[in-house]
């Protein structure tokens, strides 16, 4: 499955995306406020691309974001009803999340029926925060030490979206 916004492309991952989704996945950088550390190996991204592709579709959709060609990021729900994104550090401050996330957003309330959509955010992600409370996302909870990432325990803050929500918010 494949989709276009003005500048990108959505679509279905692949065995040959491993390099590029390698690239993201070990850049400390992209990892910083993720659920694990940076990889290391080629293997663990392989693993991870492997659980990507074998997604049931009653299950989550989660897709790679290209734009010109490149493999520049993820963007989906990996899981119903949790969305998940996250973009090589090349490519931040374009306002290509927020471009990828709009249909993936839509496809969650439209063609899903999806009541809600979550995130779980690490506090100290301005960013993500920041770009989920323009879609409209709202805070509904906090909580400490709910990941042990390399010996460091995080907190998240839990947002959620409501199918109402986005339509009075839709981008």
């Amino acid at each position: 499955m494949e989709f276009r916004t003005e500048r990108l492309l959505l679509r279905s991952a692949r065995a040959d995306d491993l390099k590029g989704l390698h690239a993201i996945l070990s850049d400390p950088r992209a990892m910083a406020y993720w659920s694990s550390p940076p990889h290391q190996k080629l293997d663990q991204t392989r693993d991870w691309l492997a659980s990507m592709i074998a997604i049931q579709p009653s299950e989550g959709e989660d897709f790679i974001v290209e734009f010109e060609g490149q493999l520049i990021g993820k963007a989906g729900l990996w899981r119903f009803p949790e969305i998940g994104f996250i973009f090589h550090p090349e490519h931040w401050g374009r306002g290509f999340a927020r471009e990828a996330l709009a249909p993936v957003l839509d496809r969650a309330f439209s063609v899903h029926g999806l009541p809600k959509v979550d995130a779980d955010v690490d506090p100290r992600n301005g960013s993500s925060l920041k770009l989920l409370g323009r879609l409209g996302f709202h805070e509904t909870g906090r909580k400490e030490r709910t990941w042990l990432i390399a010996d460091q325990w995080c907190d998240s803050i839990y947002l959620e979206l409501d199918a109402g929500g986005w339509r009075q918010r839709r981008p």
